[in-house]
């Protein structure tokens, strides 16, 4: 039997150099509540990332709610409806109202032409996501937001290590958000982290994600528990050891597959990003109507040979119920989104992806 290929899995580093860390938990009796395991990876990450502040999370969808809570954003956030739910439900989880725009063809990024055109009395902050880790058009971005007086949350969750111009994407926007879930370049099992431009930005994060407490009985915000564990931290500590490892491993299988599907008629792999530094988190092709079969049609393809690709993303958050009533949400109005979200298909990228199986993968696109 053929073992499944999935779109991507976690690195692992190797068991044994775990159980250190594990013991020191154990030593230090402390499983949470700002560790030692956990002010480390902070201190690291800001390190590696090129960041002055960064507070962890327990995840990327509480990093966004605590986001938009510590800038205070209310009334209308001007959003992208081609991401991952979490985008548009932290703000629903706020009480704001997302108004979607389109997208750029070329990178699939929030349209900053489409971002002037949607701002009204009541928007207050933007909402932009590093698509697939290529980042926005952020010069423009800040611009708009300079010139209407608009916050400007990144969400990053895709963009880990990603750099722009020579320095991290991460320094873009008043806070960007970054995800360590599983089945990201970077992880700690589950996880996030702020980033953030100063230490009192910071400090008020560190408050609202540990339900507002300053000390034993202060509170100063109505924060939640937003905490990430010590062995969350621990194992990000150690995957830090790899991660260049990791990023090296995924380039080559990115390459492997642009110089592999070079000239198939009806394929179409995303161009990479301009003057940008990619971390190869994940591998999109757009199936064009002059391939042989729908997009839908090769997905199904790769699931008969155990190849899990993945429709990312598809449906748009702006055709689920709780957002398809919204005004912004009709597809008239997103015909680049709707496009994409009708022909993307990402390919299998991982560390551990071997060269027989990419050769499997691409076979099954010349098969057809």
């Amino acid at each position: 039997m053929i073992a499944p290929i999935y779109v991507t899995q976690p690195f692992l580093p190797p068991l044994a150099e775990f159980q250190p860390y594990l013991e020191q938990i154990w030593a230090n009796k402390i499983l949470t509540n700002g560790g030692p395991f956990h002010q480390q990876l902070e201190h690291s990450l800001c390190d590696y990332l090129g960041v002055d502040h960064l507070a962890l999370c327990a995840n990327a969808t509480v990093g966004l709610v605590i986001a938009l809570q510590a800038l205070g954003i209310k009334g209308e956030v001007i959003t992208t409806p081609y991401s991952f739910v979490a985008t548009s439900h932290s703000q629903m989880w706020n009480g704001i109202s997302p108004v979607f725009v389109d997208i750029e063809p070329d990178t699939l990024n929030i349209d900053p032409a489409k971002i002037k055109a949607a701002i009204t009395p009541r928007t207050t902050a933007i909402m932009a996501v590093h698509c697939y880790g290529n980042p926005c058009a952020v010069d423009a971005i800040a611009q708009i937001a300079s010139e209407s007086n608009l916050k400007v949350i990144y969400d990053a969750a895709h963009a880990f290590g990603v750099k722009h111009r020579g320095t991290s994407v991460l320094r873009h926007g008043d806070l960007a958000v970054l995800s360590f879930h599983a089945t990201k370049v970077f992880n700690t099992f589950e996880g996030g982290a702020i980033v953030c431009p100063d230490a009192k930005t910071k400090q008020h994060i560190d408050h609202l994600k540990n339900f507002g407490f300053v000390d034993e009985t202060t509170v100063v915000a109505a924060g939640i528990n937003g905490k990430m564990s010590e062995v969350n931290a621990a194992l990000g500590l150690l995957q830090l050891k790899y991660v260049g490892d990791a990023l090296a491993a995924r380039q080559k299988v990115d390459a492997f597959y642009r110089t592999a599907l070079q000239g198939t008629v009806g394929i179409t792999c995303l161009a990479k990003p301009i003057n940008a530094t990619p971390n190869y988190s994940y591998f999109p092709i757009l199936v064009g109507t002059d391939f042989p079969t729908s997009r839908d049609t090769l997905h199904a393809a790769f699931k008969a040979k155990s190849i899990n690709t993945r429709r990312y993303f598809y449906p748009l958050i702006s055709s689920f119920p709780m957002y398809r009533s919204m005004s912004s949400a009709d597809p008239q109005h997103l015909p680049v989104a709707t496009a994409a979200a009708h022909s993307v298909l990402c390919l299998p990228i991982y560390p551990g992806l071997s060269p027989q199986d990419q050769a499997r993968i691409v076979q099954v696109i010349h098969d057809i």
